[in-house]
């Protein structure tokens, strides 16, 4: 005669394991909340309570609720062409840093060894250099009197440059956008297979075709999210920005400080306004790199 008692003990084991399974996965939920606490905490008081701080007072116009801040940046042509400028540099300064960064990219990854570790050491280095340092090498190297300035009139090269002009914050932007590049794309290139550079060429076609054909349709989703990141990064710049310029360059994030700081008039209501316009424009293009991110992961 079967024993019939052994399926009955084997289902309770079964249970027993999955009631013990939850109370472990339940203790590491505590466990994981606990631990993820100290940043909660501070992602709730330095991003979350400030924007919605700068969200409410920018309807606030003198004293009473209202959008006349918006209407005043909408209609005033200084605010205006604070964001005009901050788009048009922050867009030309991101192709060209792109440029330059893909093709180092490339560079790096086609090197080997010592080569490409102590490369991507000194990205990683050169990435961290920004703020009031960058600024402060760029005028003593290109500045009025700056070394390699005062070496290019004497060779007669260059008659007149001012670095702290639109050309000059151009130069700066590129700088501190290409290391990000490199470091961002680096990786990119690995999609790249050898063996299909090595059948196109089998099948006729030529370096020029290969790139246009097969790599860079592979590289598109990277290269244009590198660029929105590239672009929001220079629309937030502003350490390096306000001291080669002096805050003397009409920006959003100079508008923004010039406001709060009350150098001419104190307006925090209308900073706020400001703020609340920028975190837009980063938010619309976050949302579009996660949006290449995700058609990204599903090509592959």
């Amino acid at each position: 005669m079967a024993d019939i008692t052994a399926p009955c003990k084997q289902a309770r084991q079964t249970l027993g394991k999955i009631a013990m399974l939850k109370k472990w996965l339940a203790r590491i939920h505590w466990k994981a909340a606990l631990l993820m606490l100290p940043f909660i905490t501070l992602f709730c008081l330095f991003q979350l309570a400030p924007m919605i701080w700068v969200l409410i007072n920018s309807f606030i116009y003198e004293e009473s609720w209202s959008i006349s801040n918006y209407f005043e940046i909408f209609t005033n042509d200084f605010y205006l062409q604070a964001f005009e400028n901050t788009l048009w540099l922050s867009i030309i300064c991101s192709v060209i840093g792109l440029l330059i960064a893909s093709a180092t990219a490339f560079s790096i990854y086609k090197m080997q060894g010592k080569v490409r570790r102590m490369m991507i050491s000194f990205t990683t280095m050169a990435s961290n250099f920004s703020g009031v340092p960058l600024a402060f090498a760029f005028i003593i190297i290109l500045g009025f009197n700056g070394a390699i300035t005062l070496q290019l009139k004497a060779w007669g090269i260059i008659e007149d440059f001012n670095i702290y002009s639109a050309s000059g914050l151009m130069l700066l932007y590129i700088y501190f956008q290409i290391p990000l590049g490199i470091l961002l794309l680096y990786p990119a290139f690995d999609a790249l297979r050898p063996e299909w550079e090595d059948a196109a060429k089998t099948m006729g076609a030529s370096k020029l075709t290969y790139w246009f054909k097969v790599a860079i349709p592979v590289l598109a989703p990277a290269l244009l999210g590198t660029f929105i990141i590239l672009v929001a990064n220079a629309v937030g710049a502003y350490a390096s920005t306000y001291a080669l310029t002096s805050g003397n360059y009409n920006l959003v994030t100079i508008r923004i400080a010039s406001l709060v700081s009350g150098d001419l008039f104190l307006e925090p209501n209308m900073a706020a306004a400001l703020s609340v316009l920028l975190i837009v424009i980063l938010g619309f293009i976050t949302a579009i790199y996660h949006w290449l991110l995700k058609r990204s992961y599903h090509a592959k």
